[in-house]
């Protein structure tokens, strides 16, 4: 399987018949979708916990205090995520002031947090320093001095708040009084790396809308800049080159890029750098042909080449931060649905819709992105199928021998009840919405009997799935149940409901 936690498990019925179903954290997902309804995220508590401290483990073993991991919500964000991260003492990154609310109503210490965006607003700033977020991640000159202004502006409030304070005390000698401000930051850097990953998620190009070049000088000019500002306290820098990382070694050039210029910024301008966060990225197996990555090896390897070259430049080696997000929730994470119908295209396609699709999982429609896809019910019988990566050599085959198949009978052949369930055919997985480019995974091989009620799984759906769920055709969004033990279930984000979708909207009747 594509990942530990998901197994097919063989079941004796009557002392002869054997069934197989889908298991996905020691718990039978069809009996889930049954008792939840579909569609249906399923988050492993456990999984999610056990990468976080394989993170945490790492920087220690490797970096030691004051160097720690940030989870990056943008790869998924509710309250009970959060609630993890700060049992789990892990930091967090966040994007906009939707998630450091989320983390505020989980009792999250904003101060551990780090908020990151190219296009912060006022209020995502002042609301930030008003929450006690602990340090801002700013991507250029604007986002700059917009800080430093609401710095100012909450530094005059609180000394307004002191006056008044020192005015309820007749004794003036043990009036409060007010100490100065200033917001901690990091600057965003572009290193000028291509991580050789999909275009749509490389960062560390020159060209890229985030952050601020060293080969331009632009990436200088706003240190600087910074520095002179009264109310910032810069901490150090950032970069982030890219996702799905796995064998190259991006982040040790990266790493080597940023401490170089860090070692010219301490030259030039004597500034030492106290953090440096080399964002996120590392890959996540989504299908057979992913390779596997052990994170304390890789983490290791950063390591090395950070400490040398910190060594060769005659600098203090920095706080060092990571920001994994998909690597912590994705395998994580499975969406079980329900078969709505199946279509056979003699001579052309199959295709395998469900009740969910582009709504509460766009990335195919967004990257082409590959999932493993598996039957996890089947009239009793519950039967692998293949990731649609892995099945796209044979699909032209299996096409082929459905069509020969149907041409030769004269009519629509196999009725999917009576087929052999250890016959298969190759069909495109598809959602609901109506879009021909609502697409879960093409090229999936699935059984033959596949058919109307069927429960169908798609792995490592734990990052970017829910995160990025819209309703899109008026569709509520599905439900998030946390499994954990192998035997304990509970909600953790509500289905929507039809009330739900209408909640906003305003009536104005004439």
């Amino acid at each position: 399987m594509v990942c530990e936690n998901i197994e097919m498990r063989e079941a004796i019925i009557d002392g002869k018949q054997s069934e197989r179903k889908l298991f996905f954290a020691g718990q039978d997902t069809v009996e889930l979708a049954a008792k939840y309804g579909t569609p249906l995220y399923l988050m492993d508590e456990d999984r999610i916990r056990r990468n976080c401290r394989v993170y945490k483990d790492a920087f220690e073993k490797h970096f030691g205090p004051g160097s720690y991991p940030l989870y990056a919500s943008k790869a998924g964000s509710f309250i009970r995520l959060y609630e993890i991260m700060s049992e789990e003492n892990m930091g967090i990154d966040l994007v906009s002031s939707g998630e450091l609310y989320t983390a505020l109503q989980a009792g999250y210490d904003a101060s551990r947090a780090y908020f990151h965006g190219n296009n912060k607003t006022d209020f995502d700033i002042r609301f930030g320093i008003e929450s006690g977020v602990g340090c801002f991640v700013a991507d250029n000159a604007e986002e700059v001095l917009a800080i430093e202004r609401e710095a100012a502006a909450y530094e005059k409030r609180l000394a307004d708040e002191g006056a008044e304070q020192n005015a309820e005390f007749e004794n003036k000698e043990v009036a409060t009084g007010c100490k100065s401000f200033k917001q901690k930051v990091l600057l965003r850097i572009t290193p000028g790396i291509d991580p050789h990953t999909l275009e749509a998620v490389a960062t560390g190009k020159v060209d890229s809308k985030f952050g601020n070049a060293i080969v331009t000088g632009q990436a200088e000019e706003i240190t600087l800049l910074a520095l002179d500002q009264p109310h910032i306290e810069l901490m150090g820098f950032h970069c982030h080159i890219g996702s799905q990382i796995f064998t190259e070694d991006v982040f040790e050039q990266a790493a080597e890029i940023m401490l170089e210029f860090i070692a010219h910024i301490e030259r030039s301008h004597g500034f030492k750098t106290r953090e440096l966060n080399l964002g996120g990225g590392y890959g996540v197996r989504y299908v057979e042909d992913d390779p596997y990555l052990d994170v304390n090896e890789k983490i290791g390897e950063v390591a090395e080449v950070i400490n040398m070259t910190c060594r060769r430049l005659g600098i203090e080696r920095p706080a060092i931060h990571m920001e994994p997000g998909r690597s912590i929730v994705a395998d994580a994470g499975m969406t079980l649905y329900t078969v709505g119908g199946v279509k056979r295209i003699p001579g052309y396609k199959n295709y395998v819709s469900v009740d969910g699709g582009m709504a509460d999982n766009p990335r195919f429609a967004l990257y082409g992105s590959k999932y493993t896809c598996l039957l996890a019910g089947k009239g009793g019988n519950a039967t692998d199928a293949v990731s649609g990566a892995n099945a796209a050599d044979a699909a032209s085959g299996a096409n082929a021998a459905d069509a020969a198949s149907d041409s030769n009978s004269g009519d629509a052949a196999s009725d999917t009840n009576e087929a052999n369930a250890d016959e298969t055919f190759v069909c495109s997985v598809v959602g609901r919405c109506c879009e021909s480019g609502d697409i879960i995974q093409e090229n999936v091989e699935l059984p033959a009997n596949v058919e109307r009620g069927d429960i169908l799984a798609v792995c490592t759906t734990g990052a970017y799935n829910y995160s990025m769920a819209s309703n899109y055709n008026r569709l509520p969004r599905p439900p998030i149940v946390m499994l954990r033990g192998g035997n304990e279930d509970y909600v953790a984000v509500r289905r929507e409901s039809l009330e739900d979708i209408v909640r906003n909207d305003v009536r104005n009747k004439a």
